[in-house]
């Protein structure tokens, strides 16, 4: 069966074909750590764990890469703006390195807590610096770059299509952009490569270069990364709606331009998250986290669901209203499930043909541009079936749920009140170490263990909390 997504690229929806026959490259951009992921970003990485994970149940072998950008970079994706490390440490009066290893640490604990598989590779923008010079030499060799006021420029009318995957005029791109005049570009939509003569008289992450002591600029990091780690051809790049006119067309640029041939065959974007009309963004204020959704009673899997209840491709209005309905309907599909669980009869025969036709149906929906929606429809017929017992429910579930990933067979216990306190604060603090350790596997095992015993954790700056479920 063919797996057809929707091409940012093509603007139509294309049957996906493989660089590789049975292996994908993908890369997606990472979070920015200089402050916590609101519920928006979260979105778009359900999104992509989604699409990962309907890969992967169709038969491919993913290579997941994606960048944690770790150097400031500005505020705007045009070179404009505040520097968005220095906002952050000079916010909690911590260094630009802390800040940037707490909400790194923070952000792949909300992750973890929604299920999203860790990508194969992780990838700091800190640890690539001389990836990105040598990127950048290769575009000076191609004749794409100048330098101007101590700054290395991408010169775009050097190459050709440039306003491809936006499909926009030069005119709309420009405006799109809001762009500051910036006497030093030859053309305004020219970006940085790197800087060497920063705004900021104080810039603390600097490097040495050869254009002198500097930064890179914001772009430039996903080219050198994603070519490193998935060659100069890749499958799949994915990324948020807002990166499509500016970040990722600088990106081909850059990219196409230093390899001399197409870079990405598929480019999967998803839409905003939104909230009275507007998405939900970090500079606008009073975004909100999972912790936040967590401390007003609702479980990490519970909004997992309410984002899988919409294609990635439609914006998502949240509400709380909205996530209450969501979280009573998980709620009730979980007490479905418990009761087939638990009414299953092991010695049940198991009609291959029943199974493999389902799964089918099921494959279809998750084929066709990621109709999660439509799989989940699929997964309440199999739930009503009379024709199925519960052996063979239990079987589509567990198999569906390497999709879905909501825990669907986990069956909660009501609470008795007679916790092990001392043991709990054990497990907690071997976690907190495994964790420290980058052993995400036994951080991700103890988190189970805990959630066997109806513990729940909420990790917060000031250190991990627990409460019964």
């Amino acid at each position: 069966m063919s797996f057809n997504i929707y091409n940012t690229l093509t603007r139509d929806k294309d049957e996906f074909i493989p660089l590789k026959e049975g292996k994908i490259g993908m890369y997606t951009c990472g979070p920015t750590v200089y402050n916590y992921a609101h519920i928006g970003n979260l979105r778009m990485y359900i999104f992509e764990d989604t699409l990962r994970r309907s890969l992967e149940y169709s038969g491919y072998k993913v290579k997941h890469v994606m960048n944690v950008t770790d150097v400031g970079h500005l505020e705007s994706d045009t070179d404009e703006g505040e520097d968005k490390m220095a906002l952050g440490a000079k916010r909690e009066n911590k260094t630009v390195w802390e800040i940037a290893r707490f909400y790194e640490d923070a952000f792949f604990e909300d992750c973890e807590r929604l299920n999203i598989k860790r990508p194969t590779v992780v990838c700091r923008a800190t640890d690539h610096i001389q990836d990105m010079i040598d990127f950048i030499q290769r575009l000076k060799e191609k004749g794409y770059t100048y330098i101007a006021n101590g700054n290395v420029y991408f010169e775009i009318d050097k190459f050709k299509n440039y306003n491809k995957l936006a499909n926009l005029n030069m005119d709309e791109l420009e405006a799109g952009a809001r762009i500051e005049v910036d006497k030093n570009k030859k053309n305004p939509m020219d970006f940085v490569l790197w800087f060497t003569n920063s705004k900021f008289s104080n810039q603390i992450m600097q490097w040495d270069s050869p254009w002198g002591k500097g930064f890179p600029g914001w772009h430039i990091e996903c080219s050198a990364m994603s070519s490193k780690y998935l060659g100069d051809r890749i499958d799949i790049h994915c990324g948020g709606v807002d990166h499509i006119p500016i970040h990722h067309t600088n990106e081909i640029a850059q990219s196409e331009g230093a390899s001399g041939h197409k870079w990405v065959n598929y480019w999967i974007h998803g839409e905003f998250l939104v909230v009275d009309g507007g998405k939900m963004s970090k500079s606008s204020g009073g975004f909100l986290t999972l912790s936040k959704l967590i401390e007003e009673g609702f479980s990490p899997l519970d909004y997992r669901y309410f984002c899988l209840q919409s294609r990635y491709r439609k914006q998502l209005m949240f509400s709380y209203e909205n996530l209450s309905d969501a979280q009573n309907a998980y709620k009730k599909l979980k007490k479905r499930i418990a009761a087939i669980v638990n009414d299953m009869d092991e010695n049940d025969t198991v009609n291959d043909a029943s199974i493999n036709a389902y799964k089918q149906k099921f494959l279809e929906q998750i084929s066709d541009d990621l109709n999660i929606p439509n799989a989940f429809t699929v997964l309440s017929d199999v739930i009503k079936d009379n024709s199925l017992n519960n052996m063979e429910k239990v079987i589509l579930i567990e198999d569906f749920d390497l999709v879905l990933s909501l825990d669907l067979l986990m069956i909660e216990t009501e609470s008795t009140g007679d916790v092990d306190e001392e043991l709990v604060n054990q497990l907690i603090n071997e976690r907190n170490q495994a964790r420290k350790d980058k052993n995400w596997a036994g951080a991700d095992e103890i988190r189970n263990r805990l959630l066997e015993m109806n513990i729940e954790l909420l990790d917060t700056k000031e250190g991990t909390t627990w409460k019964v479920k």
